[in-house]
């Protein structure tokens, strides 16, 4: 079982720019092979750091989000802090950079 949880337009304020934890949000679409060779790296993290929100947008979807975030390529991860991104990653990325971002939130 995952514990991430899909935002939509609707909700990203309310979960990410307003959330009282750090959050990690995986950008992803279904077409995107990148993408699905990152989420379960994003799964198993979200397992292991009980403090950190773990969200993903579906950018087939949830254009508005993506748009605003100025989000342009997939799969992006972005980690947020107190509403503001402190990290991103554009592309693949590996679990030790996720880890090490999450890691140095503090």
């Amino acid at each position: 079982m995952s514990n991430t949880l899909a935002v939509t337009d609707a909700t990203f304020s309310a979960e990410v720019l307003n959330a009282d934890t750090p959050v990690v949000v995986d950008y992803w679409a279904d077409w995107c092979a990148p993408c699905r060779q990152l989420s379960p790296i994003i799964d198993e993290l979200a397992g292991q750091y009980p403090d950190v929100k773990f969200v993903k947008v579906d950018t087939n979807v949830e254009t508005g989000t993506a748009a605003a975030q100025d989000v342009r390529t997939l799969p992006t991860v972005q980690v947020f802090a107190a509403g503001e991104v402190v990290t991103q990653f554009v592309g693949s990325v590996t679990k030790m950079k996720l880890r090490e971002a999450i890691e140095s939130l503090g």
